[in-house]
């Protein structure tokens, strides 16, 4: 059977599911079987309406329309970006909370794009056309990358749209997703910090919680509020008990499809890697937040981002230990070869993919450390690198045809990436030393002080000492002068000298390399591979296969209920308002602010507050609508429980649990603490 007709039948085949799992793509989701459990109907206008007024936030998150005059919804943590880079000295608004009185008083965001998916089709044939069977993975790699770029660039010059070639099943198929995109996002609504995080890391990923995880922003086009075809409406009754729910919304990353070598991986090499790299990052920016009130503020989104990754992948590394866990995704594993190796047939078509993937894992287990910190560590926590390297490599990829550039130099990304390029979003020298000092620091300890390529950044220089003079000597932070250097010769010929430009330089070459390495032949080694382990893995388990999560929209099912932890304590499937004030105890990270004081008795104490549901999802879930069977908000995800974190390999629903702010406390918080009149009116109440 080929892959396509595999794809085929994955979209049409009936669905057996293993509770309510699933990372569903839209056209794909198991309609027959919500109707069969939970006697629910999933129309296509159901679909329809949820799938257009989904939104993707390009910073990280997920989000969705709720009004005709393009009222967007998401979480506090994923518009925090934003509000950080629009705050100042004088105005903390990721502090002190923003409240736009009109249409006027809504402010810009520099950098940020929403994207709503239009339209899905399966480009499977597309992708691999002309490539020859026995290409070598290098080769197969570059022809699939020229293939891709011309068809997104073919779509999106048809069509005026973002379009883009979305993986699924490691390779195995392949989508077009296009995309409405809006690049004009002014903020209309957040609360203070203090309650969007209340009980802050000690409480994140945890429930009971307290939280109002929330921000609204508008989409404009032409100055003026877009006229979005599709919103949801907020639910006049909000979320309720036993309620079946959905979730529609843009898990990040999963690896649920991973083989045991791969697992193993992670557990072994990555995820402790990444452990240390946002421990890291977290102990530096509270190190400089210390110097003072304003250096508190310019770091507090790093600081906040890196703690929150830093759980994360504590839980992951929770779940890569458990021997419970790693044992069942050994019997699936074995399920699978079982089926396989019992059929001669099946044998010599699928019976060495298991010791493929093996061996390719073991070669990037070799490089693995300096693939990441050259290409991603030197650069992910400081703006003005990040500014750099993309200058630097720009200029050198927009000399090669479209086809043979990296992907994000590709011409259907420009747009995207140049509004990121020339943000004039503020940028603070004393932050960026800190970071690329950091990077630095980082790098010595994994790879070792005497790394050839460490050795020539820091020159015999302290790494303190380095970062502060390029950032002093570099003009980087002017987004004018970005734009300049990007366009003209000339002006890049005269910044040669450039501070931060030089480190970059220091990087580029071994970073090109490892990055050609990895692309070449280990992402192109599993991308020959996993069609074969697809269709092997579909002949056990059918249409139950969904494919890992890629940052594109899902759609999730699951009850409002509750749980029993391991302790035997019960955990009630929802909080009420009232709860925080005995929960409060006026120190940091649970004092409240003074509006919930003050508004503490005209407050419905009764009111559902966070609720908790089986709903699949996954990091970049993060403000995603929940909504009825009717298509009405009952909620936004803002978190998960710890139980809920080993779901990125393999999904369990007895403890897992998503965490959502019920839609009838953010009411009675816009209406009662912050007599935000105008929102509330705007959703219709």
């Amino acid at each position: 059977m080929s892959f396509c007709s595999f794809a085929a039948l994955v979209l049409f085949a009936s669905v057996t599911l293993r509770a309510d799992e699933g990372l569903w793509l839209f056209n794909q989701f198991p309609r027959a079987e919500v109707q069969k459990k939970y006697g629910i109907e999933v129309s296509d206008s159901f679909l329809a309406q949820l799938q257009h007024s989904s939104v993707r936030f390009n910073s990280g998150g997920s989000g969705s329309f709720v009004s005709p005059d393009g009222l967007l919804f998401t979480n506090h943590h994923v518009g925090a970006d934003c509000i950080q880079k629009m705050s100042s000295k004088e105005h903390d608004y990721l502090k002190e909370g923003f409240l736009a009185k009109d249409y006027a008083g809504e402010k810009a965001c520099p950098d940020l794009e929403v994207n709503v998916l239009l339209k899905i089709s399966d480009i499977t044939g597309q992708v691999k056309a002309g490539i020859a069977e026995n290409a070598t993975p290098a080769e197969d790699n570059r022809a699939r990358r020229a293939n891709i770029a011309r068809i997104e660039k073919d779509c999106g010059a048809t069509t005026g749209n973002r379009c883009d070639v979305v993986t699924l099943y490691a390779g195995g198929m392949y989508n077009l997703y296009e995309y409405k995109k809006y690049t004009d996002i002014r903020l209309v609504f957040a609360p203070e910090f203090a309650i969007a995080f209340f009980g802050g890391d000690p409480e994140n990923f945890t429930f009971p919680r307290y939280a109002l995880d929330i921000c609204f922003f508008r989409a404009y086009e032409n100055d003026k509020p877009v006229r979005p075809q599709h919103y949801l409406p907020f639910s006049r009754q909000g979320a309720k008990e036993n309620e079946l729910t959905f979730v529609s919304g843009h898990p990040g990353s999963t690896s649920r499809l991973f083989t045991m070598a791969q697992i193993e991986f992670a557990r072994d090499v990555t995820v402790p890697f990444s452990l240390r790299r946002t421990g890291g990052v977290m102990k530096a920016a509270m190190e400089f937040g210390r110097k003072g009130p304003e250096e508190m503020r310019q770091r507090n989104d790093i600081y906040f981002g890196a703690s929150n990754s830093f759980k994360a992948y504590t839980g992951f590394a929770n779940g890569l230990n458990d021997p419970g866990l790693m044992d069942r995704k050994r019997q699936d594993e074995g399920k699978v070869k079982d089926d396989v190796l019992s059929d001669p047939a099946k044998t010599a078509k699928y019976g060495r993919i298991w010791d493929d993937v093996a061996a390719a894992v073991a070669d990037v287990r070799t490089y693995y450390n300096k693939y990441y910190c050259y290409e991603n560590v030197a650069f992910s926590t400081s703006e003005l690198m990040w500014y750099g390297k993309t200058l630097e490599r720009m200029a050198a990829e927009d000399k090669k045809p479209n086809g043979e550039r990296l992907k994000e130099f590709t011409d259907s990304g420009r747009p995207a990436l140049e509004q990121m390029l020339y943000s004039k979003a503020p940028i603070y020298p004393g932050l960026e030393a800190a970071m690329i000092a950091e990077s630095f620091r980082f790098i010595a300890q994994e790879l070792g002080p005497d790394d050839p390529v460490l050795v020539q950044a820091l020159s015999g220089r302290k790494a303190e000492e380095v970062a502060e003079e390029a950032v002093k000597t570099s003009r980087l932070a002017d987004p004018e002068f970005r734009k300049r250097l990007a366009t003209d010769p000339a002006v890049r010929a005269a910044a040669k000298d450039d501070g931060i430009l030089k480190l970059v330089r220091a990087f580029e070459g071994p970073a090109r390399e490892y990055r050609k390495r990895y692309e070449d032949d280990y992402g192109a080694r599993l991308a020959m591979i996993s069609p074969k382990l697809a269709q092997a893995r579909y002949d056990v388990y059918g249409a139950r296969e969904y494919p890992d999560a890629t940052f594109t929209l899902r759609l999730t099912f699951g009850p409002a209920i509750g749980y029993t932890e391991l302790s035997g304590r019960n955990v009630p499937w929802a909080t009420e308002m009232g709860g925080i004030y005995p929960h409060s105890t006026g120190i940091d990270p649970l004092a409240l602010p003074d509006s919930w004081l003050k508004a503490k008795k005209s407050i419905d104490g009764r009111t559902a507050f966070n609720f908790v549901t089986t709903c699949d999802i996954h990091g970049g879930n993060s403000g995603s609508p929940t909504v009825n069977a009717k298509g009405e908000i009952v909620g936004i995800v803002f978190d998960g429980n710890l139980e809920s974190l080993p779901n990125r390999y393999m999904y369990d629903s007895v403890r897992a649990r998503s965490v959502h702010v019920a839609s009838q406390g953010i009411v009675e918080a816009l209406r009662k603490v912050y007599k935000a009149n105008r929102v509330a009116k705007e959703l219709g109440f």
